[in-house]
């Protein structure tokens, strides 16, 4: 079956999910659609059916997307009363039923779902994304898939409709074992570049015109691009919740004591985004971690006028 014939669930439209919906209707695939909160107006509006339960999302699509915030709100949707794995069974089609978890969960439970899913006559996909808001809706994201390449070239011209780096990094569970990497790379750039425009600050240089003349140097990096103007600007709006990447990071640092592996980096990110938790920012964007250093520092990035 060709990916313009499939038809497609998408279970989570939030800040994410919405956008990655939308460029699958835009696209003119028609969308099965649930999720906890209203349905946007702009999936809404297009050809979108809206289900009820997560069984109807899978008992009418053929591929099923899911877009939720942590491993047990996977494991609810997909095996709670009326999730996805009740709406799979025998549907009587030529090719078995495919789930594409976009979430960023932990890989071990994974690969338990993935066997789970398999028992009841589905096939699965680990494919987490990174690039955040800005990514989501541009259509720009990174998507680091795991399972089976057959299953993976599939749904491959689906996955391009909502990014532009799109790679099979192995079996099913390497695509959230590439994510909690991706996080941890992300999580220790956010920390230097919060120490750098703080240090900055404090030191009595422009962080605006510091940061301008870093992105020319080795020390670019889209975490300096996207994440120092927010923190410069002040503009901490959710585009990955600091919550969210505490999540990302305790499956890191879980993971590693299950490796017997020291992650000392994300472990001390960890702390930082604790901190800025603490104080107010769980629900801001991750950017808003440099908020913890400040408090350290006792001094808060100033603009020259």
């Amino acid at each position: 079956m060709a990916s313009n014939e499939l038809k497609v669930g998408f279970i989570g439209l939030g800040i994410m999910g919405s956008p990655m919906a939308a460029h699958l209707l835009a696209a003119g695939h028609r969308l099965f659609v649930n999720t906890r909160s209203k349905v946007p107006d702009a999936i809404a509006q297009g050809d979108t059916v809206i289900c009820a339960t997560p069984a109807a999302v899978a008992g009418q699509a053929d591929v099923v997307f899911l877009m939720l915030p942590d491993t047990p709100d996977v494991e609810q949707v997909l095996f709670g009363t009326e999730g996805v794995a009740t709406g799979l069974g025998d549907h009587g089609g030529a090719t078995r039923k495919l789930v594409v978890d976009c979430s960023s969960i932990d890989p071990l439970a994974t690969r338990t779902f993935a066997e789970r899913i398999g028992k009841v006559g589905g096939d699965y996909l680990d494919a987490p994304v990174s690039g955040g808001e800005v990514g989501a809706k541009a259509a720009s994201l990174t998507i680091m898939v795991g399972g089976a390449e057959e299953s993976f070239e599939r749904i491959k011209p689906l996955l391009l409709l909502m990014g532009k780096n799109v790679t099979r990094v192995g079996g099913v569970g390497d695509g959230q074992i590439c994510k909690v990497a991706n996080q941890i790379i992300v999580a220790s750039n956010i920390v230097a570049v919060s120490e750098a425009l703080v240090f900055a600050s404090r030191a009595g240089a422009d962080p605006g015109r510091i940061r301008q003349a870093l992105m020319g140097g080795f020390a670019a990096s889209r975490v300096l691009e996207v994440h120092g103007e927010r923190m410069i600007k002040r503009t901490f709006q959710p585009g990955f919740r600091i919550r969210l990447h505490q999540k990302d990071l305790n499956i890191a640092l879980q993971s590693a004591r299950t490796l017997s592996l020291a992650l000392p980096q994300a472990a001390n990110a960890a702390q930082l985004m604790q901190t800025a938790a603490a104080l107010g920012h769980a629900e801001s964007d991750h950017a808003a971690l440099v908020r913890a250093i400040e408090c350290l520092a006792q001094h808060e990035i100033e603009l020259d006028e």
